[in-house]
């Protein structure tokens, strides 16, 4: 071994053995527990951020780990590698998204290697490739022929710049996420799958991810959204373009005495019939489609509204209630209508206030706490379900919630005005996107309307590469060659939008287990196999979206028959943010570090080891060149310290039978470290608490006198051990030390270090003595020392006397294990 830790060297050296012995590559074996542990992928932008490092740090010491406890394990890597940005920086480089992506794919390969993460680089994929999307689109004729999958016009957020459709979460105070450009309602044809047939398996299927965090459980299950309530049927005064009603769901029927007006959706067909003739509600709706609908926004934005100019009946009294046009109101949720109780609703409310719409209170509160109703200030138990009584609600007056619910649901049944119904927030998922680099959708449009699904035999439906962008119009929608195709000799036209990315990203992880599977979508040994993925790592920001079209493919893959399983993902492990000067690392806001110059100057194993010390996986972390140059003179000390070690000409066996006081003290600080560490490493997943103590043990080393040579084998045990539960964190540097140490075979296939019971077992210990609750001495005693003999000790110790001479002794009493206390007066 060298005297002086030289990274670059070293670690080009193993990186070399690992390729060549095809390390990594991990195949069906039913003789083996397997373990599936999967990062999300990274799309393919350029260049990797310490968010990557992190994230992929994470999973790699908790794949090597398992690995080290003898498991088949499988850790894969790809690209998510269509979308939007791809495009701009070909319009922006003068090249093709493919040629883009592929420079981009090509280096960051070569930046993963060279931090030594353990993949499978044989099950490599990139979605962009017409070997992952070909049944992707496969799968998609499968659904349509199911009757999962329809096309319907449909309003969304249109951004004119992009020219693409914006999920609500991506309109950000009513402008696109990308490019700031005010973003637009627009009605086009939409491609769409019905996870909302899914819904309850969804929400219930929840209960079984044990190792989910309760807060991404809970985020899905609101998104998913089910409620029970009351859909009700509102007759207009007068019809309106053949419209003579329109239906509202409630989860709050029991307010329903108190709806004084109804607000619809500016997109609702009776708003758009009666703008025809109403110029200030047709100028209203057009400000209606350059407003957000993101849920943050809808939140706080000002509520405005356009008078209709007609009424409906109320269901139960039969009076005209006022019909007004809102924006807070969306088509997209519901029907499009809502009835307004100003009392109990905090928009309905504002909206009211704004306008001078009667306000009527149906709600009482029994807490003589909260002060009384107010109709100009708005209190928070005016929505409240519990603990309230109906008022103002005829003869539904006096009730609970529960009570009115009941009895205003069963009364509109029996006036055939209404039912009982359960309701989600979750709508179906809108797959279609009118950009370019993305999987074409794999319909063909018929001459005479309608479509087909494209048979399986004429699949993938290749979309070109070898294209200009002229930042404008996708190159499909553009060439009308392309769109011309034909079925059974007849003329079809090609549809020309593409795949949301989301697709692709909802089954690559099924995909890894079978990458290079020419027959099918999924080799169904090896998927059922490896699947579920037993450790998902990635960022809370994917917990909605992400995760639960995820899930939702994964049932649809089972219900073809693809899978067994249920659910994706076993553990969900979502990682905290890199920030620099407490913000999170982003180029515009110049606080980035650039992990190559990072590997370059320190060593990929230094920059993986500040990665996983500076702070727990969940929480966010701060960097800190101070604290990455820490880590590097930590690695630098441990090498001297093993190479030091190895100038002793042999080193002698360890006799547990024979070893002085000092030695056994070490030998039971390596094992307790030992326990200590693997649960760190496998229940607890705190990897800086594991680090902390690798630091301290290797400091309680330095300390063992070198006085005869079982301290030297006591040295050695410690010192392999270090360096096996250091390698899941710094292979590189472990793999060269493992070797140093004199072990035959690469450390990648060492086991894990295992606790000697025996190593624990204390002929003595220490215990505070404390007086009247201070500490006022230490005594050493037998390990099965009896209560009495220890008192005897405690009473005995010299600094201890000077707080209880003279005094009464009111009590004494012996914690076992911990400490004597005494009391005196």
């Amino acid at each position: 071994m060298q005297e002086q830790y030289n990274p670059k060297e070293i670690e080009q050296l193993a990186q070399q053995f690992w390729a060549d012995n095809e390390s990594f590559v991990a195949n069906v074996d039913t003789d083996k527990d397997k373990y599936y542990c999967l990062a999300m992928f990274p799309y393919p932008s350029g260049k990797l951020h310490m968010g990557h490092v992190r994230n992929y740090t994470i999973a790699d010491v908790i794949s090597r780990y398992q690995r080290m406890l003898g498991k088949n394990v499988l850790q894969p890597m790809g690209w998510d590698a269509f979308g939007l940005p791809a495009e701009n920086a070909a319009v922006k480089n003068n090249t093709a998204p493919a040629k883009w992506t592929d420079s981009n794919i090509d280096y960051m390969r070569d930046q993963l290697k060279q931090l030594g993460f353990a993949y499978d680089w044989s099950k490599e994929l990139a979605t962009c490739k017409p070997d992952y999307y070909r049944w992707e689109q496969w799968f998609f004729t499968r659904l349509y022929e199911k009757g999962l999958v329809y096309k319907k016009t449909s309003a969304v957020n249109w951004c004119p710049v992009d020219e693409t459709v914006l999920a609500n979460e991506q309109v950000i105070d009513g402008c696109c996420w990308r490019c700031d450009t005010a973003v637009e309602r627009k009605e086009i044809p939409q491609w769409f799958i019905k996870i909302t047939e899914y819904a309850d398996q969804l929400l219930d299927d929840l209960d079984q991810l044990d190792g989910w965090p309760e807060q991404v459980k809970t985020m899905q299950r609101n998104w998913i959204g089910r409620s029970q309530g009351v859909e009700m049927r509102f007759d207009l005064a007068e019809t309106i373009a053949g419209i003579d009603n329109f239906e509202v769901y409630t989860t709050r029927p029991d307010t329903l005495m108190g709806a004084t007006y109804v607000s619809l959706a500016a997109e609702h067909p009776i708003s758009l019939a009666l703008a025809e003739n109403n110029a200030e509600l047709k100028a209203f709706i057009a400000e209606c489609k350059t407003s957000s609908v993101a849920e943050a926004d809808m939140a706080t934005m000002e509520k405005k509204g356009v008078f209709a100019g007609i009424n409906a009946i109320h269901p139960m009294t039969g009076e005209p209630v006022p019909v007004w046009v809102a924006n807070y109101v969306l088509m997209d949720y519901g029907s499009g209508a809502v009835m307004a109780v100003p009392s109990h609703d905090e928009r309905d409310f504002a909206f009211a206030n704004k306008y001078n719409l009667p306000i009527v209170q149906v709600i009482a509160s029994n807490d003589n706490s909260d002060n009384a109703f107010d109709s100009s200030t708005w209190q928070d138990w005016y929505s409240r379900k519990t603990n309230t009584t109906t008022v103002n609600s005829d003869e539904f007056d006096g009730l609970d919630f529960e009570a009115a619910f009941a009895a205003i649901a069963n009364k509109l049944e029996a006036l055939d005005k209404g039912r009982k119904t359960t309701n989600y927030r979750l709508r179906d998922w809108g797959v279609s996107r009118q950009r370019y680099w993305g999987a074409p959708i794999p319909v063909f449009n018929l001459p005479d309307g309608g479509e087909i699904a494209v048979p399986s035999d004429r699949l993938p439906m290749l979309l070109p590469e070898d294209v200009e962008m002229d930042g404008v119009t996708s190159p499909i929608k553009s060439d009308p060659e392309w769109r011309k195709d034909e079925l059974n000799g007849q003329p079809v036209e090609r549809e020309t939008d593409t795949f949301d990315t989301f697709m692709e990203s909802s089954w690559y992880y099924a995909r890894f287990t079978s990458a290079n599977y020419e027959d099918g979508m999924l080799d169904a040994d090896a998927a059922n196999y490896w699947l579920p993925v037993d450790q998902y790592v990635g960022g809370i920001e994917h917990a909605i979206l992400h995760l639960l079209y995820a899930r939702f493919f994964h049932k649809l893959m089972r219900d073809e028959g693809l899978i067994n399983c249920d659910e994706p993902f076993d553990q969900l492990l979502c990682q905290g943010m890199v920030l620099k000067d407490g913000t999170k690392m982003s180029k515009s806001k110049g606080n980035t570090v650039d992990p190559q110059q990072m590997i370059n100057q320190y060593g990929a194993d230094t920059v993986r080891l500040f990665i996983m010390f500076a702070a727990p996986p969940e929480q966010s972390l701060e960097w800190s060149d101070s604290a990455v140059g820490g880590a590097h003179k930590f690695l630098n000390r441990l090498w001297h310290r093993i190479y030091n070690h190895l100038q002793h000409a042999s080193i002698p066996a360890l006799d547990t039978a024979n070893l002085n006081k000092e030695q056994q003290n070490l030998r039971r600080k390596l094992h307790e470290t030992i326990g200590k560490i693997s649960d760190d490493y496998g229940r607890r997943l705190t990897f800086n608490t594991a680090i902390a103590a690798i630091m301290e043990l290797t400091n309680d080393i330095a300390k063992l006198p070198e006085d005869n040579e079982q301290s030297l084998a006591v040295e050695r045990e410690a010192l392999q051990a270090i360096v096996t539960m250091l390698a899941p964190i710094a292979p590189h540097y472990c793999h060269e030390l493992w070797a140093a140490l004199g072990n035959k075979g690469a450390i990648i296939d060492a086991p894990w270090p295992v606790v000697d019971e025996q190593a624990l077992v204390r002929d003595s210990i220490e215990l505070v003595v404390q007086v009247n609750g201070k500490v006022r001495g230490k005594i050493e005693v037998a390990a099965d020392a009896s209560a009495e003999s220890i008192l005897e000790l405690a009473f005995a110790d010299a600094n201890v006397q000077k707080f209880i001479d003279g005094k009464d002794i009111k009590m004494s009493k012996v914690i076992p294990g911990k400490l004597v206390t005494i009391a005196v007066k």
